[in-house]
């Protein structure tokens, strides 16, 4: 089974500068391939005939120029021909629908470069340390300095990353264990579990704002620690934004006060990343053996809202101070970052993770399945109209959710659904009759372009 490490790493400030300037490389690398892929997609568009499409290779030879590009040669080959394969392997990843087309990365103060086997190896030295050594025998940077909090395997390919100034050596080797049961193994074997079975082992977690994370019977929020540290880090970060709008660009103090305002994010988002560590961790060492959560979209949870427009075309208030300060809150606690944790580490326990549709969990009873927008006025309490049930909000929508997944799993209609971790939802049937409506749909609208096509030609 695959283990993933990431290890702390101190270079000189020699090394530091070679690292950044090899980072850089390997950008521009990236950037020319999806300037080149967009500028053959256009002129394949205009001058090309129906079906011509943009060639995607791994080629970056065409890139270097002695007179264009002449930091390219101080960097080793290697670094250039994975920052091309990455994009290549990337945009075949788009292709099969498995994420976003490649995109051009910016200069921040972040970065990475990925080093294959013949860029590093790593020697057990006279005194007994392992020791990392980069680059080649004709360029490389020594051995960087990296602290090992525990044993690995050596690898066949690392990453060197750079975050706020901070550098970190990651990846991933065989630890010899055996591979975890896929998600639809769980899924078949759950199939045939009993209702009696499933309400002692599934667990339907909730996700909040005022409270982060309920599961029915436990809830986890962050510490007055933690919550004093974020407000504390939050003041400071409001004062020096202030001051870095009067201050001048391209100056010293300038840079000096983003470079600390980017030392309190990184405090804040540690703290965020050690709650969602320790959370799943306790929810996966429960009794329970079955996670459940709601499909929620964030992405489009914390989109900006459009703007308004009145009648005469003036613009009116959309509210979006408010919906900033939502969307900050529902970032702030970091659900997708507690998915991704439950996930992994529940794969390792041999425990199953899938999520169920989110439509109504917070307005549908769980003690008579009665669901409208009065049962739940304020944030906190939950009162059914219809059977007088009284509880917790976030407890009985984490009960909703654990009884939404044990119907589905008993249903025989039932089946997994997309990316990551998996939707348990109905069968396909209704789906057929939607796209065939939508078909009948289309047609009749072409039917309505080609009359109107008509009648304007007959009127011109």
């Amino acid at each position: 089974m695959l283990q993933g490490i990431r290890l702390k790493a101190n270079p000189t400030d020699q090394q530091r500068l070679i690292l950044s300037q090899w980072m850089g490389c390997a950008r521009f690398i990236w950037n020319a391939k999806c300037d080149e892929h967009r500028y053959y997609s256009t002129y394949a568009k205009k001058n090309c005939p129906i079906g011509t499409f943009a060639p995607v290779d791994q080629k970056a030879a065409q890139f270097k120029s002695k007179e264009l590009s002449p930091w390219l040669y101080h960097c080793p080959s290697q670094i250039i021909r994975n920052s091309a394969v990455n994009w290549y392997q990337t945009y075949q990843k788009h292709m099969k629908g498995i994420c976003g087309k490649p995109k051009r990365k910016p200069k921040t103060d972040k970065g990475s470069v990925y080093l294959t086997k013949e860029l590093f190896r790593f020697d057990v030295c006279e005194d007994g340390v392992t020791r990392l050594f980069i680059g080649t025998k004709t360029n490389n940077i020594g051995y960087l300095s990296f602290k090992s909090h525990r044993q690995f395997d050596e690898p066949k390919s690392i990453y060197i990353r750079k975050e706020a100034g901070h550098y970190f050596v990651s990846f991933c080797y065989d630890d010899g264990s055996d591979e975890p049961a896929t998600d639809k193994d769980h899924f078949e074997y759950l199939k045939g579990a009993s209702k009696e079975w499933l309400k002692r082992n599934v667990i339907g977690v909730d996700r909040g704002v005022a409270i982060p994370v309920h599961t029915g019977g436990n809830r986890y929020d962050f510490t007055d620690n933690q919550k004093a540290s974020k407000e504390k880090r939050e003041r400071h970060v409001k004062r020096l934004q202030r001051r870095l709008a009067k201050q001048k660009k391209g100056s010293n103090r300038r840079r000096e006060t983003k470079n600390r305002i980017v030392r309190h994010h990184r405090k804040i988002a540690n703290i965020r990343n050690d709650f969602c560590h320790k959370t799943s961790r306790k929810m996966v060492d429960s009794k329970a053996k079955v996670i459940i959560f709601e499909d929620l979209k964030t992405s489009n949870m914390t989109r900006k809202p459009k703007a308004k427009k009145d009648r005469s075309g003036k613009f009116i208030s959309n509210k979006a101070k408010q919906k900033a300060g939502l969307n900050k809150a529902i970032l702030n606690v970091g659900w997708h970052y507690l998915e991704t944790y439950i996930r992994y580490k529940a794969a390792k326990a041999g425990k199953a993770v899938f999520k169920v549709p989110a439509h109504h969990t917070s307005q549908e009873c769980a003690n008579c399945s009665h669901t409208h927008p009065d049962n739940r006025k304020t944030q906190e309490l939950f009162s059914c109209v219809n059977c007088g049930h009284v509880d917790n909000a976030d407890r009985n929508a984490s009960i909703v959710i654990k009884k939404r997944a044990i119907n589905l799993l008993l249903d025989s209609g039932t089946e997994l659904v997309g990316k990551g971790i998996p939707v348990l939802t109905k069968g396909r049937g209704a789906i057929r009759k939607t796209r065939k409506a939508k078909a009948s749909f289309a047609s009749g609208n072409e039917t309505s372009k080609k009359k109107r096509t008509v009648t304007t030609a007959v009127a011109a």
